[in-house]
């Protein structure tokens, strides 16, 4: 008994060393992870149990009065709806699109490397540059959309299509989508080409038409990009600040804010309301993420 403890010993110690090892390789960005991700996270949620002035000092515990003055202010639930609005209706038409563009990129054509660099310019600009843009071309008397359209003769007269949530909402969804389409495009397309052609190849043979090839062959072999694409989507829209905040500030009121929005615009009257809201909107994402592994793990035992 005693001989074999002694052997078994060095097995555990050589475990220990093993799991050990790489940890001044990943040390340092342990450490970057901790001090730039979960401390923030930290003192997010310890200040939206404090009461807390507009200058920034904190006055004392609140309890949990943040949450309840959160969930008590009269535009919540409206906000909330327009923050699911936002998400899906701008995920939905990015994937439609981006399946579409994907596809088409997939082909020989002419001038198909050029599209594809063209593509790229909308995720390399700064999404607040790209909103402001947008917001001029909007303007009621000098931008260029209304100018375009009364020349047309489409208008009487310019619009203010950002000053009513009817029209300012589909607007800002519009950009929203016209920003996310390269990464959603790239990461189709990069599914795409993942395809065997062996696989069309033999549906051609058997007489499919394009269409059943498509649904019964191209979509579920693209299920793992789509679902990469929708959950990046789903994270990278509901924090989509910049769009919102540069072309209509939330406004007029809260009728066009997200949940996002509504944690910035409370920071100036309530710190420690706007930290509930921050870690309210932390928990969704959490959420997100959640659903992203529970459907990853399906698909994977699906497959199997």
């Amino acid at each position: 008994m005693a001989e074999t403890a002694v052997r078994r010993a060095p097995t555990v110690v050589t475990r220990v060393k093993k799991t050990l090892a790489p940890l001044p390789w990943i040390g340092p960005a342990v450490l970057l992870i901790g001090v730039v991700v979960l401390w923030p996270v930290v003192v997010m949620i310890w200040s939206s149990f404090q009461r807390i002035r507009r200058t920034g000092i904190v006055v004392g515990p609140n309890g949990t009065d943040n949450y309840t003055k959160l969930f008590d202010e009269p535009d919540f639930v409206a906000i909330l709806w327009n923050t699911v609005v936002w998400v899906l209706v701008v995920v939905a038409v990015t994937l439609v699109l981006s399946l579409f563009l994907a596809q088409l990129f997939n082909q020989h054509f002419p001038g198909r490397r050029f599209a594809r660099w063209a593509m790229i310019v909308p995720w390399a600009a700064s999404v607040f540059m790209t909103a402001v843009v947008f917001k001029w071309m909007l303007h009621e008397t000098h931008g260029a959309i209304n100018t375009v359209m009364v020349d047309l003769h489409l208008m009487d007269a310019g619009k203010d299509w950002l000053g009513k949530p009817s029209t300012a909402m589909p607007w800002m969804m519009a950009v929203a989508v016209f920003v996310s389409l390269p990464f959603t495009t790239y990461t189709l397309l990069a599914g795409l080409q993942t395809v065997p052609g062996e696989v069309y190849e033999a549906a051609k043979i058997d007489g499919a038409s394009t269409w059943r090839t498509y649904l019964s062959i191209t979509l579920p072999l693209l299920k793992p990009a789509i679902l990469v694409a929708v959950v990046i989507n789903l994270i990278n829209v509901f924090n989509s600040f910049p769009i919102i905040w540069a072309m209509t500030n939330g406004g007029p009121g809260y009728e066009t804010a997200t949940t996002t929005v509504f944690m910035y615009q409370l920071k100036a009257s309530d710190i420690g309301e706007s930290a509930a809201m921050s870690v309210a909107n932390f928990a969704m994402i959490i959420i997100l993420v959640a659903f992203f592994l529970f459907v990853s793990r399906g698909n994977k035992e699906t497959d199997r």
